[in-house]
């Protein structure tokens, strides 16, 4: 990775980073395509737009210190991803998915966005998801703090139209302002702990506290199980990943699951 500052615009040049596979595969819902290879969107109230252009990554009006403490985390731009596909190769399978996408990368997004955005996703499609998501900030004038929703019943998230998940909602900011979950203390419990945890919140199943821990709290041995990764296992791996994937399964997951949805 190699940056350099250019009036008020970073340019980034860096290995295994594409913006459409990573910021329009299902990982994260605040950002929207503006142009050929430009996107606009948000870590949690930080905004940003960065496009793809021939030779780098043009972030526009950042300055280096929010490049550098919130951009830099967030696109997992210290992570040998070269290396990682590297050993992943080794799976035949895993081979094809990873030259299929290889940009993609794991966003580090905040543990209380990706915790609340993944109780809006369930049952639900991408457009629907950014709408309700969308409708959220719009009745704070931004992505909430959960302290600012204390005290939210589910009638006073009705003009979120989230339907059935309103309920989750308020459950997840009532166990979190009321210090049951303690969002900070408990990412770095083993990942079985964590699960169990968030699942005691209304609504929350396997599939979105494996999400919530693995682009909220970066838990890359996670794999939220979908019907497109429940095919995957069954095509590819009946027994489960082999021992050396293991470590990166989330990661893994993350090509396969792009690649058996879009490449296949």
């Amino acid at each position: 990775m190699e940056y350099i500052k250019q009036g008020g615009d970073i340019l980034l040049k860096t290995p295994d980073l594409d913006l459409d596979e990573t910021l329009d595969c299902g990982q994260a819902f605040r950002w929207e395509r503006t142009g050929g290879k430009e996107y606009h969107g948000f870590m949690l109230n930080t905004p940003l737009t960065v496009s793809a252009e021939k030779d780098f990554f043009r972030f526009c009006e950042t300055d280096e210190d929010t490049f550098v403490n919130v951009w830099i985390p967030y696109f997992d731009l210290e992570t040998d991803y070269s290396e990682i596909k590297r050993i992943l190769s080794e799976d035949s399978a895993l081979s094809k998915a990873c030259a299929y996408a290889g940009g993609i990368r794991i966003l580090r997004q905040d543990s209380w966005e990706a915790l609340c955005s993944f109780i809006i996703s369930q049952n639900n499609n991408i457009p629907r998801i950014k709408g309700i998501i969308g409708r959220l900030c719009e009745m704070y004038g931004g992505f909430p703090d959960f302290k600012d929703m204390n005290g939210i019943s589910p009638d006073d998230l009705a003009p979120l139209r989230a339907g059935f998940r309103a309920k989750y909602i308020a459950d997840c900011v009532r166990k979190l302002n009321g210090g049951e979950i303690i969002l900070e203390d408990i990412r770095n419990l083993p990942t079985e702990e964590i699960r169990k945890i968030l699942m005691t919140i209304k609504g929350v199943g396997p599939k979105v506290a494996d999400c919530a821990m693995l682009y909220g709290m970066y838990r890359i041995d996670c794999v939220p199980m979908d019907v497109w990764m429940k095919r995957v296992m069954e095509q590819f791996y009946p027994n489960g990943f082999p021992e050396f994937v293991l470590p990166y399964a989330g990661i893994a997951q993350q090509y396969l699951f792009h690649y058996m949805r879009t490449g296949t």
